[in-house]
């Protein structure tokens, strides 16, 4: 694991461990002529993953990285390196904003879904119940709607379904109807208010688990449209790797996992024809991607860093012709 500092002068140096970080770069295989290749880091963070394939880029490479938050992008901005561009957007709009560079192919694309440490220590952003803070949760702050505000004015019903949906959160209902009566009473304004709330209506947990953790992911999902921006990511990104690239993927909960794994299989997989068909082998439809691992964080990785322990990486390679 790797700390990444110093970071930029107003920035706050809270520290962050790039989980799975030489597997996910090692996995995009840059040997042989690949080391002078395009890559695109969708989510920079603290920038882990995209000083490691710098590192291993050779002098003609090129690495786009994206990110929303407007920390990491003063962290990004410190990199001076001619052959690294940072992006202040979704990676979801990878396709566009490389195409308004004449460029419509890359050797490697790697998404790392998780937020940093920073974002979820600095109490300021409202990511976490654990310290009290204003109730934001945008990873771009200047721009959509804040938590807060949208629980001000969200239907009973679209609190339960975000709850329910992004959470998987079986005490949906009696949250939603929690929050709004509170809020027929007071702002939620707070970390801390809502955190209280959702421990009221939260009869019973799994042990060790915070009552409000289900909650708090479901809602950051929903504002940062998280789930929306990763299958069009992965559209994005299928359609722009050239034969032979590979893509990794790291998700951090069941819902991005189960999304990435399903994508994944849709590609290598196809329908096979009726075998009594007069077909040759050399017409039979052919996958158009390959999976190449499945990996987890060490026991070492995740003793030193815990809020590894849900990691998943994916990696699967492009086939055929470019898409």
């Amino acid at each position: 694991m790797t700390e990444i500092s110093p970071v930029p002068e107003g920035v706050p140096a809270y520290q962050h461990r790039t989980v799975l970080l030489d597997e996910a770069v090692d996995a995009l295989n840059l040997t042989g002529e690949r080391v002078n290749g395009i890559y695109i880091d969708g989510t920079f963070g603290r920038g882990g993953h995209s000083r490691l394939l710098l590192s291993r880029l050779g002098p003609q490479g090129r690495l786009f990285a994206f990110d929303k938050d407007l920390q990491a992008i003063a962290t990004a901005e410190q990199i001076n390196d001619p052959r690294f561009t940072i992006v202040h957007d979704s990676f979801a709009t990878m396709q566009d904003a490389l195409a308004a560079r004449g460029i419509t192919q890359v050797d490697g694309i790697l998404l790392d879904l998780g937020i940093s440490s920073p974002q979820v220590d600095d109490a300021t952003r409202g990511f976490s119940f654990r310290q009290d803070g204003p109730l934001d949760m945008r990873m771009d702050t200047t721009r959509g709607m804040s938590a807060a505000d949208w629980l001000a004015i969200a239907p009973e019903q679209q609190l339960e379904k975000v709850i329910r949906d992004y959470g998987e959160e079986r005490f949906a209902f009696q949250i939603a109807k929690a929050v709004a009566a509170r809020r027929a009473v007071e702002p939620i304004s707070t970390t801390r208010q809502l955190a209280a709330i959702v421990a009221h209506a939260v009869k019973t947990r799994e042990k060790g688990k915070d009552p409000a953790t289900r909650t708090f992911q479901a809602i950051r999902i929903f504002i940062n449209k998280e789930l929306e921006d990763l299958e069009q990511g992965l559209i994005a990104a299928y359609a722009m790797l050239a034969p032979g690239a590979r893509m990794s993927v790291i998700s951090f909960h069941s819902l991005e996992d189960r999304m990435v794994k399903q994508f994944l299989a849709s590609k290598a997989k196809v329908e096979q024809p009726d075998r009594r068909l007069p077909i040759r082998a050399v017409d039979l439809p052919q996958p158009l991607m390959k999976l190449v691992d499945k990996t987890k964080p060490s026991d070492e990785e995740v003793s030193a860093n815990p809020r590894a322990r849900s990691a998943v990486l994916r990696v699967a390679e492009r086939l055929g012709a470019p898409a």
